[in-house]
């Protein structure tokens, strides 16, 4: 198995990353600090315009690590969390990453997925020579 991963990640250029939430948990660390500290306003807005606003920020800070993650195997630069900025083009569509540090450096592949008291997100990053 070892040897066919080899195989298939051999000479590529990009990193993996993926993070767990467990919502319930999550709940107490969402503050009004939090949010403003770790959420640029597209993202408040998308969050807050659902009833359960609290599956939204558990879905965008999952995906907000798992973009962190795999970005930073790539380049150490100080990343910060409102410079990552998830954004979808309808209710709940696609997620598109934007990293206002970096315009243009890396392509992002990015999944988000929930499930009863967990969201999952992983993300695969590219970087654009």
């Amino acid at each position: 198995m070892l040897k066919a991963v080899e195989e298939l990640t051999a000479g590529k250029n990009f990193a993996i990353g993926n993070d767990l939430v467990f919502v319930k948990g999550f709940e107490h660390s969402l503050t009004d600090l939090f949010i403003k500290k770790v959420y640029t306003a597209n993202e408040i807005a998308y969050c807050s315009s659902f009833a359960d606003s609290l599956l939204r920020y558990a879905s965008t800070w999952a995906a907000k690590e798992a973009v962190y993650k795999a970005v930073k195997q790539l380049d150490d630069a100080v990343l910060g969390w409102n410079k990552i900025e998830i954004t979808r083009e309808r209710t709940a569509g696609q997620p598109h990453v934007t990293l206002h540090k970096h315009p243009g450096r890396f392509n992002i592949s990015l999944t988000i997925t929930h499930d009863g008291d967990y969201v999952w997100a992983a993300a695969c990053v590219e970087p654009i020579f």
